[in-house]
């Protein structure tokens, strides 16, 4: 069935603000400016001031929920289902996870290029695939512990790809990998959070968009909060400000004052953030699962291509190599390999046969997307 003008407008909402979460995340950390009190100029390097500004994208969305309600109930006939009361604090431990997860992601996006932090992010089927079987009692097919294995292949090829393609002179090949490291380690986190959003919220039928709301503001209030003794916890080598401390949101500002374009940077991440997850909820529910994780696979080619267009990074093939692995690896997992089997003369099965319902649905279930599918 061909998709509508509607579908095409939100499938290409969902791959260009999913990639420009990513690039302008980067493109913060690439811009350099003095700071306080005549501080020599140095790089944008706040990963948790970043995190705090994609908590407030994702507390939007809770505005977003309320607008699209109240424009529902204006209709002759709504459509949406009137919001059931529930405890908020549900959503707290999901939202410990990710700001946990995010704030580790935006301290390894310091590290490491934007591709390999997109590839490597890869590695959070392994980990919920694993952690669904030990908590919720899932079976996995044999496709999926397949595609488990393909990723960890995949993940493998990236990260040689980029112990041999370091050529960054602002960070050290040690730095590198301990960037990939915590991206990984971000993943378990992130998986932890899946697994916790399906086991106590999704049971109790939260819009997505209030749901993602939520979680953005207890992670902004708290992260928040956290920033007053980040700022006097020394950081070590984890730290890319003067001062050396884990965040100094007040250089941050004075870096801002100084270099009014990082405002820029910064508000495209937060504004992407907030309509990435209002069209990845929207093209799951009017298009499929399905093509949220191959838009989601897409934009990895496009914050690919974008940074090797401006120079910030150095073509290698084996990162073409590891993407297509990983691909492999995304599509086994999620099922993808089904419709294709299908369609192979042995693998057709009667228009009527049993069980087609039940593929589709445990194709739906596979896709592991969290509430927040880009913390």
């Amino acid at each position: 069935m061909a998709w509508t003008k509607y579908q095409f407008f939100l499938a290409g909402l969902m791959l260009v603000t999913g990639s420009i979460n990513t690039l302008s995340a980067k493109w913060a950390d690439k811009l350099s400016a003095p700071g306080c009190n005549g501080t020599d100029t140095h790089s944008f390097e706040h990963p948790f001031l970043q995190a705090v500004g994609m908590f407030l994208g994702e507390f939007s969305c809770l505005a977003a929920f309320y607008l699209l309600l109240c424009s529902d109930r204006w209709r002759p006939e709504p459509t949406m289902a009137p919001p059931q009361s529930f405890n908020p604090l549900l959503f707290l431990p999901p939202a410990l996870c990710d700001m946990t997860g995010t704030s580790l992601m935006y301290v390894a996006l310091n590290m490491t290029s934007a591709s390999s932090f997109q590839m490597l992010r890869g590695a959070v089927i392994i980990f919920t695939g694993l952690l669904s079987v030990a908590f919720l009692r899932r079976k996995l097919a044999l496709s999926q512990w397949l595609g488990i294995l393909v990723t960890i292949l995949g993940l493998v090829v990236v990260g040689l790809a980029d112990l041999l393609n370091n050529n960054d002179q602002k960070h050290k090949l040690s730095e590198v990998i301990t960037g990939d490291l915590l991206i990984i380690l971000a993943q378990v986190i992130v998986a932890i959070q899946m697994v916790l959003e399906e086991k106590f919220v999704y049971k109790h039928d939260v819009h997505p968009l209030r749901a993602v709301g939520t979680e953005g503001f207890f992670g902004f209030v708290i992260l928040s909060l956290l920033l007053v003794p980040m700022y006097y916890i020394p950081g070590g080598s984890f730290s890319g400000n003067p001062r050396k401390v884990l965040e100094d949101a007040i250089d941050a500002f004075c870096q801002i004052g100084h270099v009014p374009l990082i405002v820029v940077a910064l508000l495209g991440n937060i504004s992407s953030i907030a309509f990435f997850n209002f069209a990845g909820i929207s093209v799951t529910k009017e298009i499929s699962a399905t093509t949220r994780m191959v838009l989601d696979s897409l934009r990895t080619v496009v914050i690919w291509a974008v940074s090797l267009a401006v120079g910030w990074e150095i073509f290698h093939g084996l990162q073409i190599l590891g993407f297509i692995i990983l691909l492999v690896g995304a599509a086994l997992y999620n099922g993808l390999h089904q419709p294709l089997l299908a369609r192979l003369p042995w693998g057709r099965a009667p228009a009527d046969a049993p069980g087609t319902d039940a593929d589709r649905e445990g194709l739906l279930a596979a896709d592991g997307a969290s509430i927040n599918g880009d913390s």
